[in-house]
């Protein structure tokens, strides 16, 4: 039997099979001895194999290849991976200019772990109703930064509604995973998109401005307009994984316009004579802050090759 695996809450994965029902399933003993380099060798969108048992439930015994997939690097085991979701035709990274900060530096590396995996991104800057004029001017210059690069952005309120009709044409048909920091508003959208989710939603902590976790498991929720949008755990930090110093360039997007000008061809724009990235940045054509994202990433340390194994 083959089925969608839909929810993930870390110990059993829910099936939905061809006819639509609905089976839980844990992953069969020897499943996590393939080298799978994960902490969850399943996730969410993948499509499996499955071997039901007398209790009425089931046993995953096969993952099919996967079109795609975000990744980032586990927080608690360095030397491994976490998928956030798997064959998913866009993501929609929500983000807020304050109640809690996104960094520039988190936005840049989701967005090149996405171009490396071939998933195309919009940018939804959420809150914009609690914004300040400074604030608002800061929340323009960042749309206008990321739409240099071709990145869809809109500013929205999923507080009071507005902005939002302009997202759901976008997901209509798709298959999209929703992330981003904890406390941005995440399920506050989707309680607006799909009322009858009932998504937990928590205050800021006026302690620290940061948001405190309420989806504590990935789960893909069928849209009425036809499409999934797949609900994942608030992240903090988005550890790069399985990405090739000599790779990084390509994934992002106004690094690699200038490198074609560079005098080497394996040029890593930090020291490198006649580097045309060096020069595009001292000239501002490309922002010190996607730079220095660039950098942090180029030293990200790659223990392990995921890849490899899936």
């Amino acid at each position: 039997m083959t089925g969608l695996v839909i929810k993930n809450t870390g110990y059993w994965y829910t099936v939905k099979l061809g006819d639509g029902r609905l089976i839980d399933c844990k992953i069969k003993g020897n499943f996590r001895l393939k080298g799978i380099r994960s902490t969850n060798p399943v996730a969410v969108g993948d499509v499996v194999d499955i071997l039901p048992n007398q209790e009425g439930t089931a046993f995953i015994t096969e993952i099919h290849d996967r079109r795609n997939y975000i990744i980032r690097k586990s927080q608690n085991l360095s030397k491994q991976s976490h998928i956030i979701a798997a064959n998913v035709d866009m993501a929609l990274l929500m983000v807020t200019v304050s109640h809690p900060k996104t960094s520039l530096t988190f936005i840049d590396r989701f967005l090149a772990s996405a171009e490396a995996y071939r998933v195309d991104t919009v940018l939804v800057f959420n809150k914009s109703d609690l914004l300040d004029d400074d604030e608002l001017r800061l929340q323009e210059m960042m749309m206008d930064l990321y739409r240099t690069m071709d990145y869809k952005c809109f500013a929205i309120s999923a507080e009071t509604g507005f902005g939002i009709d302009a997202i759901r044409p976008l997901l209509k048909g798709k298959t999209t995973v929703l992330s981003g920091n904890s406390g941005v508003g995440k399920s506050t959208l989707i309680n607006l998109l799909l009322p009858h989710a009932n998504q937990r939603t928590a205050e800021i902590s006026d302690a620290h401005d940061t948001g405190m976790h309420t989806t504590t498991f990935s789960e893909m929720l069928e849209l009425p307009e036809g499409g999934y949008l797949i609900d994942t755990p608030g992240i903090k930090g988005f550890g790069t994984f399985d990405m090739e110093r000599e790779e990084l360039t390509s994934y992002f997007r106004d690094i690699f316009r200038h490198s074609h000008d560079c005098r080497f061809s394996n040029c890593t724009h930090t020291h490198e004579p006649g580097c045309a990235v060096l020069k595009a940045v001292e000239e501002h054509y490309i922002a010190q802050s996607r730079y220095q994202s660039y950098l942090s990433m180029l030293d990200d340390k790659d223990e392990n090759k995921y890849r490899e194994a899936y």
